[in-house]
């Protein structure tokens, strides 16, 4: 088995890249997650990351390929935020007197503050098996056979990318790596690098930090991947 290497710069006039949250004010990463770069590099390969369709909760097929991913910035983003109106699913019987108010509509909404990147320009490096690295390219030229799940989205399926475009590898991004237990860095955000729907106990997202603009740094390289279900 080839191992290759690929560098995709992706420019997103607007993108959210939102954790797990709750309450009125929903935040993102600064970045796109190698969790989310991980199933954005399958989807322009053609390969299919969802499990089960009949399922509660779509999990993560078991078989999925791992991917080395790497994730940076070459422009951030700015900050922005906006207002929404969110219809949200109520615990047990709260608000239930207002339901037949509503006459059948949607009765359970309240407003919240989203946070959004504006102008974001980032860096995604993905490296593993050449036969699944090597077809990234044909699909974003769009020469794979077969179908492919949904667009590719920045983060949020309201925003798309403008571009993204395969390039050589980058000498002047910065690069987000893991931080070791005790180290303390400015600037530094939890990621996102293994999503379980199905229990949350079990999704992983360490703290990292952004280094100097330079070359990709080995310490910034994920194995990201299907984990193993628990025991």
């Amino acid at each position: 088995m080839s191992t290759q290497t690929l560098f995709l710069q992706l420019d997103a006039p607007f993108a959210a890249f939102r954790w797990l949250q709750a309450g009125v004010y929903r935040g993102t990463s600064p970045v796109i997650p190698p969790s989310a770069a991980w199933g954005l590099a399958l989807n322009l390969a053609a390969i299919e990351t969802r499990g089960g369709l009949d399922e509660a909760v779509t999990p993560i097929r078991p078989d999925a390929p791992h991917l080395d991913i790497a994730v940076g910035i070459v422009r951030p983003g700015q900050s922005s935020t906006l207002y929404q109106q969110l219809h949200t699913y109520p615990v047990g019987g709260s608000g239930k007197e207002f339901q037949a108010r509503t006459h059948g509509a949607k009765y359970w909404i309240a407003p919240a503050k989203r946070e959004l990147l504006a102008g974001l320009c980032c860096v995604v490096g993905v490296r593993g098996d050449g036969g699944v690295v090597d077809r990234i390219p044909e699909g974003l030229k769009g020469t794979l056979e077969g179908a492919r799940y949904g667009l590719p989205f920045a983060g949020d399926n309201q925003f798309l990318f403008d571009r993204i475009d395969v390039i050589d590898s980058p000498t002047a991004v910065r690069w987000f790596v893991p931080l070791k237990a005790g180290e303390a860095q400015k600037e530094s955000t939890r990621l996102t690098t293994n999503i379980d729907r199905q229990d949350a106990s079990r999704t992983a997202a360490p703290l990292f930090a952004p280094t100097p603009p330079q070359a990709c740094p080995d310490a910034a390289w994920i194995d990201i991947g299907p984990t193993l279900p628990a025991n």
